[in-house]
């Protein structure tokens, strides 16, 4: 098996990439499990569906919504490659993501790597020594339109999982970070 861990800050494309990499191990007739997190219900509406992973642009997945990961224990064995979106808000994701690479699974993570102060997100970095493959991506910064690499937060909302989009957040660089 195999870790391959996708991350950057919003608006980088981490889901639209974890989806390409999906499509193509479904290409090769693998059996592919995507595995979003129940809490984030963002686009929901839009797609008509509270069992897909979505981007941003609204391209879907068919995807298991769990709160928890060690609640899909009981199906993951079933599947050759395992996607996980969103995988800052799982507690359980290095665990989960170790034992399943043990038992031969291809396991890729799309995560925020930090939340909106800069601060490591959840057990998301702990993936990093135990990944073969680790891709942190960059977004356009909102304000210059350098690369950005973090996430800033355009409320006053303090709480650490306060799940949004544009209208919460911006992708922006070192410079305009803090701004």
């Amino acid at each position: 098996g195999s870790l391959e861990v996708i991350f950057g800050p919003m608006f980088s494309g981490k889901s639209t990439e974890l989806q390409r990499r999906l499509r193509r191990h479904t290409m090769a007739s693998r059996r592919v499990l995507v595995v979003k997190y129940a809490g984030d219900n963002r686009y929901d509406d839009a797609v008509g569906t509270t069992t897909a992973a979505v981007t941003h642009d609204l391209a879907t997945m068919p995807a298991l919504p769990t709160k928890d990961l060690r609640n899909i224990d009981n199906v993951a064995h079933n599947y050759d490659v395992i996607g996980i979106d969103e995988g800052q808000f799982f507690d359980d994701v290095a665990a989960f993501c170790e034992k399943w690479a043990h038992a031969g699974k291809t396991v890729i993570v799309a995560a925020l790597d930090a939340t909106f102060q800069r601060k490591p997100f959840n057990s998301v970095l702990q993936l990093v020594p135990l990944a073969e493959n680790v891709t942190k991506l960059t977004a356009v910064c909102t304000d210059c339109a350098a690369d950005a690499a973090f996430t800033a937060r355009t409320t006053k909302e303090t709480s650490v999982e306060l799940i949004g989009g544009a209208s919460q957040y911006k992708a922006v660089c070192r410079a305009c970070y803090g701004k």
